[in-house]
């Protein structure tokens, strides 16, 4: 687990990305806190914390070639660098509010070339394909346990030094990891250079089935994030305490950090591959379970397990980006980020739906599982087939 971390450069990109996931945990708190305080209005509170997501997918598909048409430390190191001043200006006292939105847009938009960025320069360290899947295993764990922090301890940490406070904290930890990244990240030449236009890498990856099988993989997990939609109500449901929403919150990353670290221990990369259908579809079946009327205990525990499987998620993640060539690996991991937040907005959103029509958020969730083996089945299929023709040489 620890092997990648040997390597100098992933070192700096692994700390950097920790320190400002850390610091937008913080924010996103603060953010709605802040918003909520100031207006009096839950549904303000709600569409500044959407802001922290929707910007993001417009860039993920608009701004990510970026990463491939000029060299990826300067993307990374310089969008890291906007963010901390637009962060910073966000954590000025009395910022107006339509400013405040603003701000919040164009740090968002900034994210989605540093992430491509970041995503690309971690394959080009790393040769190896199993060291590459172990240095996505310590990302996956690292990011799910800042979730686990910000989860117990985000709200706490707001209050005790305030949203302008918590703000300047997130505007830091980007100026950080701008310098970490400039100082210790070797200075490639751009991998595409002026052939990479928007949407180039888009319409090559839908040009080949190995890259949409793998898509359709990871679309799966729009379904299995529809309990987190539905915390609230399920704890009321269950006649569980006030508490239990954030225990029900705090179940699938928990499950996931445990799945990522006994895959990457003990499962080979060639047998994670010929695993990620049957992960997939036993996530979903987990949560089909629900059918039984689960008490809390027996809830989270499946949701702990759905969890676990859903780990599989950092083996497709990483095999898409070692198949699509280094010259369009920032548009092609862009739009796979983009997919992915796209599906899971949509899951929750439709859980959301059918909790208010069924009147029960169990049977939401029961509902999403089902669905989810059902497109779960054929997909695993169409990935051995995949992965087969591929070993063969017979498919791109």
């Amino acid at each position: 687990m620890s092997a990648p971390l040997r390597n100098v450069e992933y070192r700096v990109l692994w700390a950097a990305e920790a320190i400002s996931s850390a610091g937008d945990q913080l924010a996103k708190v603060a953010l709605s806190i802040l918003v909520y305080h100031r207006t009096g209005s839950a549904l303000w509170a709600a569409v500044v914390y959407a802001l922290t997501f929707l910007p993001a997918l417009a860039g993920g598909l608009g701004l990510s070639f970026l990463a491939d048409r000029y060299p990826r430390r300067a993307v990374l190191s310089l969008s890291a660098a906007a963010q901390a001043v637009l962060v910073g200006l966000m954590s000025v006292p009395g910022m107006p509010l339509a400013v405040l939105c603003l701000l919040l847009v164009v740090v968002q938009l900034a994210a989605s070339p540093a992430n491509a960025a970041q995503n690309a320069i971690t394959r080009e360290v790393f040769d190896d394909d199993e060291l590459y899947l172990r240095s996505q295993d310590l990302r996956g764990i690292t990011t799910n346990t800042v979730q686990l922090l910000g989860l117990a301890g985000g709200g706490l940490l707001v209050t005790a030094v305030g949203a302008s406070w918590a703000l300047a904290i997130d505007a830091v930890s980007f100026a950080v990891a701008a310098v970490l990244v400039r100082a210790w990240v070797h200075n490639r030449p751009a991998a595409g250079g002026e052939h990479s236009t928007w949407f180039s890498a888009t319409r090559w990856v839908f040009g080949r089935r190995s890259l949409r099988v793998l898509i359709a993989l990871s679309w799966l997990v729009g379904l299995t994030v529809v309990p987190e939609g539905l915390a609230a109500p399920l704890a009321q449901q269950l006649h569980a305490p006030s508490a239990a929403v954030g225990w029900l919150l705090a179940a699938d990353p928990l499950g996931f950090v445990v799945g990522a670290y006994l895959l990457s221990k003990f499962v080979s990369a060639p047998q994670r591959r010929r695993l990620a259908g049957v992960l997939a579809t036993g996530s979903s079946a987990l949560l089909a379970l629900f059918l039984l009327q689960p008490n809390l205990a027996l809830a989270l525990a499946l949701l702990a397990l759905a969890g676990a499987l859903g780990a599989y998620i950092i083996t497709v993640t990483a095999t898409f980006s070692t198949w699509v060539p280094n010259e369009l690996r920032g548009g092609a991991g862009g739009l796979y980020r983009t997919g992915l937040r796209v599906t899971q907005g949509i899951g929750v959103a439709l859980g959301g739906v059918v909790a208010q029509a069924t009147g029960s958020a169990v049977t939401a969730i029961a509902l999403a599982g089902l669905a989810g083996v059902v497109l779960a089945i054929p997909t695993a299929l169409c990935w051995t087939r995949v992965r087969h023709s591929v070993a063969a040489g017979t498919l791109q």
